[in-house]
C-alpha cells in the first residue's frame, strides 16, 4: 500500500525519465575541431542540431540553428513602424562628414 505521496513521487519520476530521454542532446566540439571542421559543424547545425564550443574542456559557445519566427519579424516591424509614426521629426540641420565622425574628447 501506498503512502499519500509515493504516487506522486513515482509519477514524476517517470514523467522526469521520459522528458530527458526525449530531448536531443547537444553534441560537444573542441573549438580546434570545430575550425578543423566547420563545414561539417555547420551541416550538423543546419540538420537541427545545437552544437556545444569548448575551449579547454570549458563550454565557451553555443552555436544553434536559426530559426526566424515570421509572427516575430511581423511584430518587431510592426512595433518599429507605428513608434516612427507617433514619433516627430527633429531638424538637426546639415553636417558635414568630418563632424558626423568627429572623435569625442
Amino acid at each position: 500500500m501506498q503512502g499519500p505521496g509515493e504516487a506522486t513521487l513515482a509519477c514524476d519520476i517517470v514523467v522526469n525519465i521520459t522528458t530527458k530521454v526525449s530531448t536531443r542532446m547537444d553534441k560537444s566540439i573542441s573549438a580546434a575541431d570545430a575550425n578543423r571542421r566547420f563545414s561539417e559543424l555547420l551541416r550538423t547545425v543546419k540538420a537541427g542540431h545545437s552544437v556545444i564550443v569548448t575551449s579547454h574542456g570549458k563550454p565557451a559557445a553555443k552555436i544553434t540553428p536559426l530559426t526566424e519566427d515570421v509572427r516575430t519579424v511581423e511584430r518587431a516591424r510592426s512595433t518599429l513602424f507605428n513608434r516612427l509614426r507617433k514619433q516627430r521629426a527633429v531638424d538637426v540641420g546639415r553636417w558635414t562628414r568630418d563632424e558626423l565622425y568627429d572623435d569625442v574628447k
